[in-house]
């Protein structure tokens, strides 16, 4: 926990928010953490509050939560976004990239927060079927932990595996290879056992399994209560597939339909992640849904302006998990308001990106010296 006193009340009662056992949304309660995240914020990471000083905006001046200014995900690459003295971090996470390019990074100072946030997410959207009492059979296609250390993914599936899955769950990607033949038999075992599975892992993974059950002419049914959790992931590395096709893959491959696969919308700046809506709420329509301590509003991508009800626009995120970074954050990404959530229309380019760009250019230079 951290050492400043004004942080540990922070993230105490963050903590108690997601712990509590049942969700309890609260507009009110939101606001008021976020005014006073934003407040310390503001003051302990400096180029940040020099950056929302020179667009005007304090933690004096705030109108409303959401005039807060975020930060573009693409500045993690260019500085050290944290809230807390360098000397306290303990871990930190890396987005994908070669070897040459620069990575998106992280910096934590405790994991807590991050591991309260994705087990009630992760349990309410994947395993909302699920008793208290009981685990699911898990096989995770992506490295592990001890692989990957600094992939938020691969520590996210970790969390899952030791809280919520059964001692013969486990990774099923090692060296950065699928473990095919492995795969293929849990697969086999768990149809002929009649015991359900779920199968967790990148999207590019799963046509990697899909590929290899073509090449042997292999169907292999998965028992009912079986179900996918598909993210993005390993980017270029097999052929392409479209989301839609995919899915029919895996069902014409595996039989698990559509209504049974869960997309997971996160990235490595963020302590939250966001699940659609299919097993938690079957029937309805697809959307993407908010744990109570973040939100997601849509903006202009270049003017910074909040769209209209059913206007599409840059997705920003306010996440209260983020108590050690910075909690604004201005994505890539494009999306469009759906009921109670929103829907990811894909990834920003041309004027889109330009809003992106300007918002670093002006982080970058009013950083300290």
């Amino acid at each position: 926990m951290s050492g400043d006193p004004a942080r540990a009340e922070l993230d105490a009662e963050i903590l108690r928010w997601m712990r509590e056992p049942a969700w309890q949304d609260s507009d009110a309660r939101f606001a008021e953490l976020a005014r006073a995240l934003f407040r310390f914020q503001f003051e302990h990471c400096e180029s940040y509050g020099r950056f929302c000083a020179g667009r005007g905006v304090t933690p004096d001046s705030l109108p409303s939560w959401r005039a807060i200014p975020a930060v573009p995900t693409g500045a993690f690459k260019e500085l050290a976004l944290h809230s807390f003295p360098a000397e306290r971090s303990v871990h930190r996470f890396e987005t994908s990239g070669t070897s040459l390019s620069a990575r998106g990074t992280l910096h934590l100072d405790t994991l807590d927060l991050y591991e309260a946030s994705l087990l009630p997410t992760f349990r309410r959207h994947v395993f909302p079927d699920l008793p208290e009492a009981e685990r699911a059979s898990v096989r995770v296609l992506a490295p592990s932990a001890a692989e990957a250390p600094h992939s938020s993914l691969s520590h996210m599936f970790a969390v899952v595996l030791r809280e919520l899955a059964t001692p013969d769950s486990d990774f099923v990607v090692r060296d950065g290879a699928l473990e095919v033949e492995r795969l293929l038999l849990d697969l086999e075992r768990a149809a002929a056992s009649q015991t359900p599975l779920t199968l967790c892992g990148t999207a590019f993974s799963f046509v990697h399994l899909l590929d290899a059950l073509e090449q042997r002419g292999a169907r292999i049914p998965l028992p009912e209560g079986s179900r996918v959790m598909e993210t993005g992931g390993f980017k270029g590395r097999s052929r392409e597939l479209g989301r839609g096709e995919l899915y029919a893959s895996i069902e014409a491959a595996l039989g698990i339909p559509a209504q049974r696969i869960v997309n997971q919308y996160g990235m490595t700046e963020l302590g939250s992640q966001f699940y659609d809506s299919v097993l938690r709420f079957p029937g309805e329509p697809r959307r993407k849904l908010c744990p109570p301590w973040a939100r997601v509003v849509l903006r202009d991508p270049v003017t910074g302006d909040t769209s209209g009800a059913d206007a599409a626009g840059s997705i920003t995120v306010f996440d209260l998990a983020n108590t050690g970074s910075v909690f604004a954050l201005q994505t890539a990404d494009l999306g469009r308001p759906a009921a109670d959530g929103f829907e990811v229309l894909g990834r920003a380019s041309g004027a889109e990106a330009r809003g992106c760009s300007i918002a670093i250019d002006e982080l970058l230079s009013r950083a300290a010296p």
